[in-house]
């Protein structure tokens, strides 16, 4: 059985999924806006907590990417449903290849 490779995703797309890793990884890595210890929160200086609230918002992001790439599958070719359902396909072809 052949396999087709999925359709090429447009421009736009990939500049979305981009900038939305992008902003994790500066958010993260850019040191000078998250060095200090005040505010603190809960008694947690600054840096711990800018930190940890990084961890769900990166998989958001992350999610939110995944999403946007995602090749959906195509639909069975001779069937609305797949023929996923157990139901027997009789067509032609079939029954002449059939015992």
């Amino acid at each position: 059985m052949a396999r087709t490779t999925p359709p090429a995703k447009h421009p736009a797309v990939w500049v979305a999924v981009s900038v939305l890793l992008l902003i994790g990884v500066a958010g993260t890595l850019w040191v000078p806006i998250y060095a200090r210890a005040t505010p603190k929160l809960g008694g947690f200086p600054f840096f711990y907590w800018y930190q940890l609230i990084w961890v769900p918002v990166v998989a958001i992001l992350s999610w939110v990417s995944y999403l946007l790439l995602r090749a959906k599958p195509a639909p069975s070719v001779g069937s609305e449903t797949g023929n996923g359902g157990g139901q027997r396909n009789d067509s032609p072809e079939r029954r002449s290849r059939m015992p």
